[in-house]
């Protein structure tokens, strides 16, 4: 039958923009129709409008993906900060003695660990280079899903119907993409709530991320271009709302003391937020027709960054995956087809998801055992050579099973 387009990717964040923006690019799937579903595109910050909150820690592996569609120099640009250095402590313990943990890109022969870029500038970034190459942008919402033998048809807010031999689910954490096609969910709510704010800092932060395992969650300071950091403190729910509602100057103080004074005094420079965080799985990655990305896959917990990237790689193994389906003349929308990314994205998705979680459990909470246990826990990481290669390879995008669309080429 005739279908209106090959694929259509639902949602227009950072996932479903980077999806089109590869697909399109990639030249083993730039020729099919391509239509993104987003009701409320994001355009370029203005040069000079303030960073916005939202930021994330971008792996060698999705600057690859940036890199191939276009879109770094835009990211670029706005000041994307690169990281040299990682130093994790837990609360009771001191940052620079036992119970810490340093990472440094020199011991891998890397210029960096990643780069802190901001949401927004990657996602407009994205969408504008997948609709130079031709991807068509649909601006309305989802509202249903119909799948057949040979299409499935989507449903917009705005009345019109649209057929597709592939729709995937970009469409975050709380997908209608999942729940219309009836994959079910498990996980749990973290009891957790995420501040983030922008600071200015008394010391210079020297191209280094740092992150304190607090008895109530984790605290990350993350640097800016500007000398600024990002930080993303996770907390109870009451003190999450508190340290929203206090003043500047109260907050700053919390800020520091929390810290331990790595950076010196810390200075409020930006409105405070919170959300709440959890862990999501979709039990099925696939159905006929249907593919899941990202947060519509799978939402985890932001202590280590790996939200975005879990969803880049997702979105470059789905492009492997219909990739060698056409050029095996293979209808890409086949559960057959589809299934291969789902074993494949699960295999490298669910341990990541239980190291994360598990993490997040053994650091959290002020019994005194669970602090030694994490001090003891940082030092054998620090002083294993091979385990913490492992994890800074690993966070940084190069190990794995990486698709060859974002894979680095032989140097």
């Amino acid at each position: 039958m005739k279908r209106d387009f090959d694929l259509l990717i639902v949602g227009g964040a950072m996932a479903g923009t980077g999806a089109a923006a590869l697909f399109a690019s990639n030249p083993k799937t730039s020729a099919l129709r391509i239509a993104l579903l987003e009701p409320r595109p994001v355009g370029a910050p203005a040069a000079t409008e303030p960073l916005d909150l939202r930021v994330s820690a971008l792996s060698r592996a999705s600057q690859r993906l940036l890199e191939l569609t276009g879109a770094w120099p835009a990211v670029m640009a706005r000041g994307a900060a690169a990281y040299q250095r990682m130093l994790v402590w837990e609360e009771h313990a001191s940052p620079d003695g036992p119970g810490s943990l340093h990472f440094d890109a020199a011991e891998l022969g890397e210029p960096d660990l990643g780069h802190i870029v901001e949401n927004r500038t990657v996602q407009a970034a994205l969408l504008e280079r997948a609709t130079a190459a031709g991807v068509v942008l649909l601006r309305a919402g989802f509202a249903s899903l119909a799948q057949s033998d040979d299409a499935i048809r989507v449903g917009t807010t705005d009345g019109r119907e649209f057929s597709a031999a592939l729709v995937i689910g970009a469409d975050g954490g709380d997908s209608a993409v999942r729940s219309q096609a009836g994959i079910e969910t498990r996980g749990w709510d973290y009891e957790q709530h995420a501040v983030v704010t922008h600071l200015s800092c008394e010391k210079a932060h020297r191209d280094t991320a740092w992150q304190c395992f607090l008895d109530t969650g984790p605290l990350a300071l993350l640097p800016l271009a500007d000398g600024r950091v990002s930080m993303v403190w996770s907390t109870t729910p009451a003190l999450a709302a508190d340290l929203v509602n206090c003043t500047d100057i109260d907050f700053a103080a919390r800020a520091t003391a929390a810290s331990a004074g790595v950076l010196g005094r810390l200075e409020a420079t930006a409105r405070r937020a919170s959300f709440p965080l959890r862990l999501l799985h979709a039990r099925r990655y696939a159905a006929p027709r249907l593919a899941l990305i990202g947060d519509a896959a799978h939402t985890v917990h932001p202590l280590a960054g790996q939200g975005i990237n879990l969803a880049f790689l997702d979105a470059a193994a789905l492009v492997d995956v219909i990739g060698a389906a056409l050029e095996a003349g293979d209808d890409p929308g086949e559960l057959r087809v589809l299934r291969r990314y789902e074993r494949w994205r699960k295999a490298e998705a669910l341990p990541a998801i239980a190291l994360l979680d598990g993490i997040q459990r053994l650091f959290q909470g002020g019994d005194a055992l669970q602090s030694r246990l994490r001090r003891t826990g940082l030092d054998l990481v620090e002083a294993s050579g091979p385990l913490k290669r492992m994890l800074m390879q690993r966070g940084l995008g190069v190990a794995g099973d990486l698709p060859a669309s974002v894979r680095r080429p032989p140097s």
